[in-house]
């Protein structure tokens, strides 16, 4: 509300899912909101969602490079739509304009977050190589 202005609805809880309901193309029916009283009298509003997770993953072990091309396409999509949904895509095209700046970007981006990971990944590598070397604590 700070950014957005005041909410139509008077629980934050259902001003949450609302957003959720308009951003989402298939809607979680076990997501909801809920008010609970306070020990000192006042309300809490909370977002009730799903514990149980049924959806989908993927093993980066074995997926092969087409698979996961394959996959970040359909990750794009479906963000693109969820974005679409929320947003006059007029305005975005607009915004984005007709030049490659976005798409440098994006990949300028993209680039610069896997060389990250594989800094990451290369310094757990070492972590763990190194942890390996030590002689193991002998129980007492």
């Amino acid at each position: 509300e700070p950014y957005a202005g005041k909410s139509p609805f008077l629980e934050h809880g259902r001003r949450v899912v609302e957003g959720q309901r308009a951003a989402q193309t298939a809607v979680d029916i076990l997501t909801g909101g809920v008010t609970v009283p306070d020990p000192d009298g006042g309300k809490t509003d909370f977002y009730v969602r799903q514990l149980w997770n049924g959806k989908g993953s993927i093993d980066l072990d074995t997926i092969t490079p087409d698979g996961l091309i394959g996959f970040s396409a359909v990750c794009a999509w479906l963000l693109a739509h969820t974005h679409a949904k929320t947003g006059d895509r007029h305005a975005i095209a607009a915004y984005l304009g007709k030049g490659s700046a976005f798409d440098d970007a994006m990949v300028h981006f993209a680039n610069q977050y896997a060389d990250q990971n594989e800094a990451d990944y290369q310094m757990f590598v070492q972590a763990v190589a190194e942890e390996t070397k030590k002689e193991p604590v002998k129980k007492q």
